[in-house]
């Protein structure tokens, strides 16, 4: 059942914005919060306004190049990661997101995590797994959780959708 079938790409992104943002202020990453929708790769959409230290939105704590440098890391921090890493994979924080996905449907903890879930007709995409906001419990996911994006969200939600799209065809002519 596609409640069942879940991707981690946004809780691996959104830990990854959570601890530029964190860094970038000198303050605990468990204060930090922060959502990055769409696919996993540049196309990936993290939204400083739905980001907050604290219940501070960073709009308010940071100036908007600062925000516009952070989003642009985020979207490059796997190459930027790999690349310190000298292994050619990442893996700790891919671990640590499935680690806290798996404990969520376990212990029925109804956690709000963005997660890459199938989509019919929400955020106006259907027939696609991309990452979005859900409630996972101990049924999976239980609810995809719509919230307000601007145009400017929208339209960048849509290309990585695109995007994803382009991938998935692609690899159906693989074979």
């Amino acid at each position: 059942p596609k409640n069942r079938v879940i991707g981690m790409a946004g809780v691996l992104d959104s830990a990854r914005f959570r601890a530029f943002i964190a860094m970038e202020l000198g303050v605990s990453v468990e204060n930090t919060h922060a959502f990055v929708l769409g696919g996993h790769g540049d196309t990936m959409v993290p939204l400083p306004r739905y980001s907050t230290v604290a219940g501070i939105p960073i709009t308010e704590l940071l100036s908007k190049e600062r925000i516009d440098a952070l989003v642009k890391r985020t979207r490059n921090g796997g190459a930027e990661i790999v690349s310190l890493l000298k292994t050619g994979s990442a893996y700790y924080a891919p671990a640590s997101a499935a680690v806290e996905m798996a404990e969520a449907i376990l212990k029925d903890k109804k956690k709000i995590l963005p997660c890459a879930a199938y989509l019919e007709g929400e955020y106006n995409i259907s027939g696609l797994f991309i990452g979005v906001p859900v409630k996972l419990g101990k049924n999976g996911i239980e609810e995809i959780i719509e919230i307000t994006l601007t145009d400017e969200e929208q339209k960048a939600l849509n290309h990585s959708a695109d995007a994803v799209k382009e991938l998935v065809k692609i690899l159906k002519t693989l074979g």
